[in-house]
């Protein structure tokens, strides 16, 4: 058989596999998302509380302790950014709205440079969220600790950050997940009912 052909045979092989593995991962991903009726992608279990202690835009100290017994969300933004974080941010507004009660919301700066308290009380006006949203301020490495819990890759000149939502349970732990492009006011609302109607553990 020419090489040209088993080259040719080889890579067709491999096609096949690669798409028979992508479709059982989706599968299973699907499967996993959906177990404990969450729309958004469940978090894995193993993954420890992120503790902090750090101010909010009006100097108020904001720590996870502080946060259990009730779901929170908790979001990734920089006051200067134009699409993702304002849409963020109003995607999460529009779920609370739905929800008909607030719920935490914790903004964890990404760009800390540029992300002062001034700036941040701004934004939170601009996007209506004031008294409904506190933002996690402080240098990069105060803040760097969470970027690492959370796998969230900060602003630079380079790269942007990584646009992403985590749902808390009542004990503080990262249960759901979702992307800027996959969250919906609906399916937040959603999960933070389901996470609501969870018994105290």
């Amino acid at each position: 058989m020419p090489a040209r052909v088993r080259l040719a045979l080889f890579i067709a092989g491999l096609l096949a596999v690669t798409a028979v593995a992508g479709v059982l991962l989706f599968a299973v991903g699907e499967r996993t998302t959906n177990v404990e009726g969450f729309a958004g992608a469940v978090r894995p279990p193993s993954i420890p509380p992120a503790q902090f202690g750090l101010r909010d835009q009006h100097g108020k100290l904001v720590r996870l302790q502080d946060l259990r017994g009730r779901p929170a969300v908790v979001t990734f933004l920089y006051t200067t950014c134009r699409d993702t974080c304002p849409l963020t941010t109003q995607q999460i507004r529009a779920a609370l709205d739905e929800l008909g009660h607030d719920v935490p919301v914790i903004a964890v700066s990404v760009d800390p440079p540029n992300d002062t308290a001034q700036r941040a009380r701004a934004f939170t006006l601009k996007q209506q969220m004031t008294n409904r949203m506190r933002w996690v301020l402080g240098d990069g490495a105060q803040l760097q600790r969470l970027w690492s819990a959370y796998g969230v890759q900060p602003q630079t000149a380079r790269l942007e950050h990584s646009a992403s939502t985590v749902l808390l349970d009542r004990t503080g732990r990262q249960r759901v997940g979702f992307a800027t492009d996959l969250l919906t006011p609906e399916a937040l609302a959603h999960d933070i009912a389901v996470l609501e109607q969870e018994k105290k553990r």
